[in-house]
């Protein structure tokens, strides 16, 4: 039976809580504002690293879900013998209550260069004739503040970033691409992804950057984290050959 506990709060996302399998439950963090249900649901996760409960094995934040690995062995049993479930249950609702996502203050706003458009940005002029925009005003939407890097996923250091002016709600590609080179820039429902590495893909290329958003050898082989801010930088082909990080210049 799914068992969730369901709480509204003044302007603020709802949620509900539900077991997925023996060892793992997901906080799931809705209402009409994505970028406020996601500042919650990585709030939620450092609240939850900062209480360290003892049955906590590991936290995963997602875009508006946070999962949370437990060890059923390690979870505090009281009189009523309840399931462990529903002590987490419990406990992690008094935790969503006293999460604060008042308007946070990035950890760090990362400057990402862009060339935007003709090799590096092949679905540019579509994309902005789908946003019933110039390719000038798409590029200055996309780049005009800094936006919330909301989660990593898909593969190392790939980041959502999001979310943009709501005339960038173009949907991804009908047909998706089986080679999308690394520091491709691809825009859909007013997110961009940027690919790390050399991936299949169906978002619209509209720019490609010449930073190597993962390299397993640096200190931070991520070069952006969730919680970021990104401000994209529009830069020349010519800077683009410059600055390029990415293995084979042709590439």
């Amino acid at each position: 039976m799914k068992r969730t506990l369901v709480a509204n709060r003044d302007e603020m996302p709802s949620w509900t809580i539900h077991p997925s399998g023996e060892r793992l439950l997901i906080v799931e963090l809705a209402g009409g504002d994505t970028v406020q249900a996601n500042r919650m649901a990585r709030a939620f996760a450092a609240r939850i690293v900062s209480a360290r409960p003892d049955y906590v094995t590991d936290i995963v934040p997602a875009l508006t879900t946070v999962g949370i690995h437990y060890d059923p062995a390690r979870v505090p049993r009281d009189a009523t013998r309840r399931m462990p479930f529903d002590t987490i249950r419990d406990a992690l609702g008094a935790l969503l209550q006293s999460v604060d996502i008042v308007q946070p203050a990035a950890t760090r706003i990362v400057e990402i260069p862009v060339c935007y458009g003709d090799e590096h940005g092949p679905d540019l002029d579509e994309a902005a004739c789908a946003c019933d925009l110039s390719s000038t005003e798409l590029i200055e939407r996309h780049s005009r503040a800094p936006v919330d890097v909301m989660m990593l996923g898909f593969a190392p250091g790939h980041p959502y970033i999001g979310l943009f002016d709501e005339t960038l709600s173009l949907p991804r590609r009908a047909t998706p691409r089986t080679t999308v080179p690394p520091g491709s820039i691809g825009l859909a429902n007013r997110q961009t992804v940027i690919y790390p590495l050399t991936l299949p893909g169906g978002w619209n290329l509209i720019g490609r950057t010449p930073l190597s958003l993962f390299a397993p050898a640096r200190a931070e082989p991520c070069l952006v984290q969730a919680g970021d801010q990104v401000r994209f930088v529009p830069i020349s082909a010519a800077q683009f050959d410059a600055l390029n990080e990415h293995p084979g210049a042709s590439q």
